[in-house]
């Protein structure tokens, strides 16, 4: 388990080490007011995806970084180690790049139009895929509120290809779908204390078979995931805890674990994920 865990973290650690060693420099150098730099890092016991790992339920390392203008505007991109279930087309490394518009439209309350390209370097063809976004959040009392909507339009990279895993060929070779994310975010601090805590609820709606290397954003179709979760922050550091689920059953669950990743693993099933991140 040692060196299979170290080969799924080494493309990632390499590409995020580059991104914060590059960091420094940057900061050294004249930034001009206008533009804000920011990024973090982070290793977590369970990558999970809108519920699902794409870590094989082992360690993973993240981190990213991004640039925004006073105008409102900012581009970033993101990383991290995946396994199993996560590995489109045999990649074991996730990265996201990013952009999009965010601004304030009335007192408290910020509305975030963007675009999310997840790639898969080092896979097969036909795993990338762009998703557009858009985000309203505001505080209502203590509470910060965010709720999302992400809708991919149809591409073959989430296409309907397989009808099951046990398929020996293509089913439908070239087949393109599109797939519909919508969530709802919530956190309060408690006062006197570095704790915050924090939940999440989503809804998947994306083909019910699998795409062109055997994997789905929404591996079920149609699914809910949900997290229950608190943040300690110490010194520079933060410490989480969460807990996560879905209403994907067991056996669809143990169906994706036989197929995809180490068996008898409930990929989709309840699980407590820790994190330990640094923000800067």
């Amino acid at each position: 388990m040692k060196s299979r865990l170290f080969a799924s973290v080494a493309g990632p650690v390499a590409a995020i080490a580059a991104a914060f060693a590059a960091t420094p420099a940057m900061a050294q150098e004249e930034v001009p007011s206008e533009f804000t730099i920011a990024g973090s890092v982070a290793l977590v016991s369970d990558y999970r995806f809108r519920g699902v790992s794409q870590s094989d339920k082992d360690i993973a390392i993240q981190g990213g970084v991004s640039v925004s203008h006073a105008s409102g505007f900012y581009v970033g991109t993101w990383a991290s180690n995946l396994a199993g279930w996560g590995t489109f087309g045999g990649s074991n490394t996730e990265l996201d790049i990013y952009g999009g518009f965010a601004k304030e439209v009335a007192s408290g309350v910020k509305v975030d139009v963007g675009l999310t390209w997840y790639m898969y370097p080092g896979g097969s063809d036909i795993t990338d895929f762009a998703e557009p976004y858009v985000k309203v959040s505001g505080a209502v009392g203590p509470a910060n509120l965010l709720v999302g909507v992400a809708y991919a339009p149809k591409q073959e990279a989430l296409g309907r290809w397989y009808i099951s895993a046990a398929s020996e060929g293509y089913d439908f070779p070239g087949a393109k779908s599109d797939n519909l994310y919508i969530w709802g975010d919530a956190s309060t601090g408690i006062p006197n204390t570095p704790v915050t805590l924090k939940a999440h609820l989503g809804y998947s709606d994306g083909n019910s078979g699998l795409g062109p290397n055997g994997t789905s954003v929404a591996p079920t179709g149609t699914y809910l995931d949900w997290m229950l979760g608190a943040d300690v922050a110490v010194g520079p550091v933060t410490l989480g805890v969460a807990y996560i689920d879905t209403d994907i059953s067991k056996s669809e669950s143990l169906y994706l674990g036989e197929s995809f990743s180490t068996p008898s693993r409930t990929i989709a099933g309840s699980t407590v994920v820790f994190s330990l991140s640094a923000a800067f």
